[in-house]
């Protein structure tokens, strides 16, 4: 038959209509099939639309789906937009445009971009977080957790950007300054919503032992959950002039052990210490502006190991060491966070980095309780399992044995306890925002904070002309004043709406429950719906998400089975990752460094298929990888050779004897590799397959029906198509995927490496039921051994069974 030339620019159209109007990958909430929900990082909608990198995780997971279709199984493989945000908010304040059309005009690209690539997607699913139908179910949630206590306001120092002129939670503040802008970012106090998440850090950690994650994220989240088991302390506080006994200062300490070497006490510039007993520090206005100095700083500025540490002495407040009975001196540092534990530390010097830099800063006293090193000259870390020394009671005791006996004697003398601390802290979960969701609550002078009634949900986003927060740091619907002003839900005085907005993370938080049943508007999903669908079985996303985002939608999940709403407390049953690709310079991708790859370039140039080929071959997929315009070419080249098989192609249906082993080979190795994530290997086991075909001249519709079929769900335009020409019956995606025949896989003979001193110098093909014992007495006479050994005497021979024959000549 004629083959007509390879035409992605008409094929891929095509397909793509047909799977949209035969509706070829919408999942069905009831199914005698068993279920697979595949999920992705559901994208922001950009201005700038897709980039090259968006396509490798959903290419990855698209090729999953499609072969879990053809495996049998019912898939829900969605796809939605996580469209609040400030980038689309600034956008809308420099151009002078409404967020929503700016968020509209930004999905319909998207959504062109995605469709044009290919993906299975069930786009009867599409879900966009800043639909009020989608945002109703978020605010839900949000006065589900405020009724059970783990929504609360809270006064604070934040983390406030003062180029978005916004809070910032911790997270969101790298390297000193905004994630997002990269804007200055400054301590303020400000009254903020909060989520305890803390409340379930436990509850978070325990689940990790349940899920199949990959080891560096189950590191991350574990990480910065950060449990730290030890004991609380109790120091004395005195006047220093008077002697008289002040209140008790707590701090946390991992090292109770060390507790007879705390030669002094620091506390956050921060801690009410400092206000408590105002009257009694007598340097109280040097005190003072530290604390100023530190409120400019942020908390990764504070905390940084290497920067040069700074205090002020608590001149006439001192504590006793519960231990030795001695007073020693309190200090005010920035480098302690009053977010993170008590807000105060005991410090010692001889064994702690920190500590140390600082007491030879300031010329504090270094005493060693643990033997081992010169701790007047550095620190003594190496102590896990030292040996006490200057410690009273401790002497001689090894640290873990003293550790359970000082504490012990803390808690026999009512200062101290066993504590177990976590280094998380409760999420900071407002925005002074106008594009986010609005807080469902009304804060009336009566009653206090009432959530509004729950069949009052959606609470819409008033329509106003400025969307710029205010100088003072309040949210622009502060000004909205008929919005912003209403009545209590309770007992009708007037009262005011709250005007701070949620953060992108809440419509994040929960998104892959709403794919389940989207257009319910009585539930955000039925009961039926999450108990089909039960956990996401595989969700790949990138490393940069795996801290944050993971950990904040595993809190609400867990959350929400509490009470009862979801089926199962861990929201994913397995989580993956993908490396990125980097501009061909080796440089992450950027508009600033010109080297954006943009994927409608590259699909009008080659093809979708090309571009989905060659962002699953260009390397290992869990690492970054460079682009190659040369390795596309490559992928397009290969897919040409595909085509032209067809002119190869014969009646027959069956696989030919000879070529069972390379067809069935293929088969299993790419069944394998693709469920490992191992893209690039499943790929080339294709390309070595169509070499083979190739090189024997003739391909049977039987071999081509299993080609197509497994390189399909890698591409699957230019699969349908020659599927169709060849006339191999209904589309491949109603197809049943391939399984190998063992049998085919079976060998009489192994080809295995012959080494000469170490060094690899040929190859030779052995029966595969030769034992060693029978090689090392036949081989030295085998002509290639003797052929390889030049003539040299083999003085010996080591054979290992169906791996390699080692000579030493």
């Amino acid at each position: 038959m004629l083959i007509p030339d390879y035409s992605p620019r008409t094929i891929e159209p095509k397909w793509q209509r047909r799977w949209s109007d035969a509706r070829a990958f919408e999942a069905q909430n009831t199914s005698d099939k068993p279920k697979f929900y595949g999920l992705i990082e559901f994208p922001y909608p950009s201005g700038e639309g897709l980039h090259a990198g968006h396509p490798r995780p959903y290419t990855a997971l698209d090729i999953i789906a499609r072969k879990r279709r053809l495996q049998g199984y019912n898939v829900l493989f969605p796809i939605g937009w996580d469209a609040f945000g400030l980038p689309t908010e600034n956008y809308a304040i420099k151009h002078h445009i409404h967020p929503r059309i700016v968020t509209e005009r930004n999905i319909s690209r998207f959504r062109k971009q995605c469709q044009s690539i290919g993906f299975s997607f069930d786009w009867s699913r599409e879900i966009d977080t800043t639909d009020p139908g989608y945002y109703k179910w978020t605010q839900w949630i949000f006065l589900q957790l405020y009724k059970h206590g783990l929504a609360y306001k809270s006064e604070m120092p934040i983390n406030y950007c003062t180029s978005c002129k916004v809070g910032l939670a911790n997270e969101e503040v790298v390297g000193g300054v905004c994630e997002r802008c990269g804007g200055e970012v400054v301590r303020r106090i400000k009254k903020q919503w909060m989520l305890k998440i803390t409340a379930y850090a436990q509850k978070l950690l325990d689940g990790l032992d349940t899920v199949d994650f990959l080891d560096k994220i189950k590191a991350q989240q574990r990480n910065w959950i950060g449990r730290s088991e030890g004991a609380s302390v109790d120091f004395q506080l005195v006047d220093q002039l008077t002697g008289v006994q002040l209140k008790l200062l707590r701090v946390f300490t991992t090292r109770p052990d060390t507790l007879f070497g705390a030669t002094y006490m620091v506390v956050a510039p921060e801690h009410p210490l400092i206000d408590n007993y105002a009257d009694k520090i007598t340097n109280i206005d040097a005190v003072c502006r530290y604390r100023d100095a530190a409120a400019h700083k942020s908390d990764f500025e504070r905390t940084e190991i290497a920067k040069d540490k700074t205090g002020v002495p608590i001149e006439g407040v001192a504590a006793i060491n519960p231990a030795t009975g001695n007073r020693i001196p309190i200090w005010a540092s920035d480098y302690v966070l009053m977010g993170y534990g008590t807000g105060a530390i005991m410090a010692v010097p001889a064994h702690d980095e920190r500590d140390w830099a600082f007491a030879k800063r300031f010329g504090l006293p270094v005493v060693e309780v643990v033997a081992g090193g010169d701790v007047q000259a550095e620190a003594y870390t190496d102590v896990a399992d030292g040996v006490l020394v200057n410690s009273g009671f401790l002497n001689g005791m090894r640290v873990p044995d003293a550790k359970r006996l000082i504490t012990d004697w803390l808690n026999e003398h009512d200062l101290g306890e066993y504590k177990t601390q976590y280094k998380l802290r409760d999420w900071v979960f407002s925005r002074q925002r106008y594009w986010g969701e609005p807080i469902p609550i009304v804060e009336c002078p009566h009653c206090g904070l009432v959530p509004l009634p729950e069949d009052q949900l959606p609470l819409l986003l008033p329509e106003v002309d400025n969307y710029l927060p205010t100088d003072n740091g309040e949210s622009p619907l502060a000004a909205m004043t008929d919005w912003a002003n209403t009545t209590c839900p309770r007992c009708g005085a007037s009262a005011k709406r709250e005007t701070d907005t949620m953060p992108q993370w809440a419509g994040s938080s929960w998104y892959f429950l709403r794919y389940m049943d989207p257009h319910n508007d009585q539930a955000f999903a039925s009961p039926e719906a999450l108990d089909y669908w039960g956990m996401v079985d595989w969700y790949n996303g990138g490393m940069e998400h795996t801290t944050l985002h993971l950990l904040y939608s595993r809190f609400w999940h867990h959350f929400l089975h509490d009470i009862g709403v979801v089926p199962h407390a861990e929201p994913y049953a397995k989580r993956t990752s993908h490396g990125m690709i980097l501009g061909g310079n080796g440089e992450k991708m950027s508009k600033s460094r010109g080297n954006v790859i943009n994927p409608d370039d590259v699909i009008a140039e080659f093809g979708a298929d090309t571009l989905r080929m060659y962002e699953m071959f260009l390397g290992a997929f869990d690492q970054a990888i460079p682009w190659s315009t040369q390795g596309v070419a490559g992928c397009r080249r290969f897919l040409d050779r595909v085509w032209r098989i067809q002119q190869f192609v014969t009646d027959s249906d069956k696989i030919p004897d000879k070529l069972r082993a390379d067809v069935h080979g293929c088969v299993k190795k790419v069944t394998e590799d693709a469920e490992r994530m191992k893209f690039n290997t499943a790929i080339a086991s294709m390309m070595t397959l169509v070499n083979v075909l190739y090189n024997e001249g003739d391909v049977t519709r039987g071999t081509l029906r299993i080609l197509l079929l497994l390189l399909n769900p890698f591409a699957p335009h230019i699969t349908e198509e020659i599927w169709e020409l060849q006339g191999l019956g209904a589309p491949i995606y109603t197809q049943r995927w391939p399984e190998w025949d063992p049998t085919a896989l079976e060998q009489d003979e192994v080809e295995i490496a012959v080494q000469v001193d170490g060094k690899v110098r040929g190859r030779i093909t052995l029966s595969v039921n030769l034992g060693k014992d029978e090689a090392e007495r036949t081989l030295p006479e085998h002509p290639t051994i003797k052929g390889i050994a030049a003539g040299r005497p083999i003085r010996k021979l080591i054979y290992v069974p169906g791996k390699i024959v080692n000579l030493v000549v």
